[in-house]
């Protein structure tokens, strides 16, 4: 097959082996080069992966030597900034690991950038390429509760990472709920219009920063959505995917995170008098998926070139996921709610 997309692969720590190895599957595609601040790390995963490319320190002069067409950014936060745009700027693609950026203002930028050069950038949010969220979010979109007034998510996990989460100012929001946010939003369907935000650390934390937050968020459909987590809760632990409700005008739809998400909704028939109506459970059926989380990810965002569309994550929609980690953080500085179309244009404005 001829190759189609010629990539750099921009950080080559740990994260970067499934990006390598999907790329490595794909006929259409070939590893043309590997950047590292670390020279001796680029050529460590050349080693590893059997790689005969070129590595380099800097992106420019990789993209430049190599004539490549796609960049994976998967180094640190505070390089996605500066990576993205100078990949866009020598004209090529990027997908990219989250956050998009660490700063609104740089967010705002990187999607600008993408819209005036038709350049794709889009991030990774494995967590949407799940078989049980796609169920779970047809459930809501088929109307099987109806109109959706409320959707809570409870994140509670005792996680003893050490390193530098244990130093973090607010290891649970900046690192983890970006996660949680934008799995909302694909639930429901909808983007968040404001947000209130209580961030602390409670007693038996080992965390420096705040590791439990509580954030309400009014959405673009009219609906509520309520985060509640915690990176230092021992004991009964949920899922990494979150435990799930959403109620509607018709019945309320349950993903524990674990099984199969299902709804119980008012049954059929006349229930004139009762107190507690019957319900009925609706059960779901999985779709099925080539692959899935990063490699589903993946598949979308190469298939978005070939189709000529935008990907699912698509820096265009997913700095509102984004939005709502920022907008969360000012929320819990300020103690006020945060309209997050205002804060979004502040951030633009700078």
């Amino acid at each position: 097959m001829t190759i189609k997309h010629r990539v750099v692969v921009a950080g080559c720590g740990g994260m970067a082996n499934t990006w390598v190895d999907y790329a490595k599957d794909r006929d259409d595609t070939e590893i043309v080069g590997l950047v590292d601040i670390k020279e001796e790390f680029a050529q460590a995963m050349a080693d590893r992966k059997g790689l005969d490319c070129p590595t380099f320190t800097d992106i420019k002069q990789a993209i430049a030597e190599t004539g490549a067409t796609l960049v994976f950014d998967v180094t640190i936060p505070a390089s996605h900034y500066t990576i993205s745009t100078a990949a866009i700027e020598l004209g090529c693609h990027v997908f990219g690991e989250k956050p998009l950026a660490e700063t609104m203002s740089d967010c705002n930028a990187i999607v600008q950038l993408s819209q005036e050069t038709g350049r794709t950038h889009a991030v990774m949010q494995n967590r949407r390429f799940d078989p049980r969220i796609r169920a779970f979010h047809k459930l809501i979109a088929d109307g099987t509760i109806g109109k959706p007034g409320f959707v809570g998510a409870d994140f509670f996990l005792g996680a003893h990472f050490g390193g530098f989460r244990d130093a973090m100012e607010s290891p649970l929001l900046l690192d983890m709920a970006i996660h949680t946010f934008d799995q909302a939003r694909y639930i429901a369907g909808a983007n968040p219009v404001s947000v209130y935000c209580l961030e602390f650390n409670p007693p038996g934390s080992w965390y420096a920063g705040n590791a439990m937050a509580i954030c309400i968020y009014e959405m673009s459909d009219g609906s509520v959505f309520n985060y509640r987590g915690s990176w230092c809760a021992e004991g009964a632990p949920t899922s990494w995917e979150a435990a799930w409700r959403v109620t509607g005008e018709h019945g309320t739809a349950i993903w524990d995170g674990h099984g199969n998400p299902y709804a119980e909704i008012v049954a059929a028939g006349d229930q004139t008098g009762k107190f507690i109506r019957d319900y009925e459970r609706v059960e779901t059926q999985l779709p099925e998926m080539a692959n899935t989380f990063h490699k589903g990810c993946l598949d979308d965002m190469f298939a978005s070139l070939e189709e000529g569309r935008k990907p699912e994550t698509d820096c265009s929609d997913n700095i509102y996921s984004m939005a709502m980690v920022l907008a969360a953080l000012e929320s819990a500085k300020t103690g006020q709610k945060v309209l997050i179309a205002d804060f979004m244009k502040e951030a633009a404005a700078k």
